[in-house]
C-alpha cells in the first residue's frame, strides 16, 4: 500500500511540473530570460538603467546584465559574443559595426546633448561661446582638460570637436591635457578635483553628486547632440546569442511604452533622455 502511494505521489510531481513547464512555454518566456547588454557609463551612471530595467522585468520577463563601459569597449566586447545586445551612441562606429557583420539592425532610441563642465569662476573665459570657440581657447590659454581617453561615445565626441576646431589634439596637447582612460563619472570627479574643464553627455552630469565648483559652461549647440543606439549581435556570428529575449528588450525600448519610459526618467525635474525612435534621420 505504501508503495502505491509512493507512485502515485511521484506522478502527482511529474504531472505538476510538466504543467507547469507547459504554462512557462504558453507564456513565450521558455528560453533563458536573462541577456546581457553592453553599454555606456553614461546609461549606467546617470540612473537610467536602475530606473529602466525593473520596468523592462515586468513588462517583457527579460532580465538584464549590463556591462557599462565606452562605446568603443562596448562594441568589442560585442564583436567576441560576449554580449547579446550593445546600446551605445557613436553612430559612425555603430555603423561600422553593422557594416562588419556583428550587428543585425540599428535602432535609433533617444537623444541627449554633450555639455562642456568646467570652474565656475571660469578661468579661460569660455562660458556662453561656441563649442569650438571654446576648446580653441582653452587650447590657447592651456587650461586644465580632462579627457575620459577610453574609445567612448563621448572621447570620440570630443577628439571630432577638436579637429573641428582645428587643434590636432594628439600632437598639439600639452601637460594641460589629461587623458584619464576612464568613464563619465571619473571622469568628472577628476575634473572636481582638479578644477579642470570636460565634456560630459548631459545625463550623467545630472545625476552627478559631487559638483564641488564645477558648472555647465558651454551648451545648446548643435554639434553637441548625442545620439543613442541599439543592435542585437548578429547569432549568425554569434550562435550563444539569445536573439528571442535580446530583440524582445529591443522592441520594448522602441515601443510607445518604452519611449514613454525613458521620457519619463528625470532628476529633480529635468527629463534626461529624449526618446526618437521614430526619427529615420536618428
Amino acid at each position: 500500500m505504501n508503495h502505491w502511494f509512493g507512485s502515485l505521489r511521484i506522478l502527482a510531481i511529474i504531472a505538476l511540473a510538466v504543467l507547469g513547464a507547459q504554462t512557462f512555454t504558453q507564456s513565450g518566456w521558455a528560453e533563458d530570460q536573462s541577456i546581457v547588454v553592453a553599454s555606456t557609463t553614461s546609461t549606467q551612471d546617470s540612473g537610467l538603467f536602475g530606473y529602466l530595467l525593473p520596468i523592462v522585468k515586468q513588462k517583457t520577463g527579460v532580465e538584464v546584465k549590463v556591462l557599462a563601459q565606452g562605446t568603443g569597449q562596448a562594441l568589442d566586447t560585442a564583436r567576441r559574443g560576449d554580449a547579446d545586445v550593445v546600446f551605445v551612441h557613436a553612430k559612425s562606429a555603430e555603423e561600422k559595426f553593422l557594416a562588419e557583420g556583428f550587428g543585425v539592425k540599428r535602432y535609433p532610441v533617444m537623444y541627449n546633448d554633450f555639455v562642456v563642465i568646467g570652474p565656475k569662476d571660469d578661468p579661460a573665459g569660455i562660458k556662453g561661446k561656441d563649442v569650438l570657440t571654446a576648446l580653441q581657447t582653452i587650447k590657447t590659454r592651456a587650461a586644465p582638460f580632462v579627457s575620459r581617453g577610453d574609445h567612448s561615445g563621448t572621447h570620440i565626441a570630443e577628439l571630432k570637436l577638436w579637429k573641428e576646431a582645428g587643434i590636432d589634439i594628439v600632437n598639439d596637447r600639452g601637460s594641460w591635457y589629461k587623458e584619464i582612460g576612464q568613464g563619465m563619472g571619473a571622469s568628472l570627479n577628476m575634473a572636481s578635483a582638479s578644477n579642470a574643464y570636460v565634456l560630459s553627455d548631459r545625463g550623467t552630469w545630472l545625476a552627478f553628486q559631487n559638483r564641488g565648483d564645477l558648472a555647465v559652461l558651454v551648451e545648446s549647440d548643435k554639434r553637441l547632440f548625442n545620439q543613442y543606439g541599439v543592435m542585437l549581435v548578429n547569432p549568425v556570428k554569434h550562435p550563444t546569442v539569445k536573439k528571442e529575449a535580446g530583440q524582445r528588450f529591443i522592441d520594448f525600448l522602441i515601443s510607445p511604452e518604452g519611449q514613454n519610459a525613458i521620457a519619463g526618467y528625470k532628476i529633480n525635474g529635468q527629463q534626461l533622455f529624449y526618446p526618437n525612435a521614430n526619427d529615420p534621420n536618428a
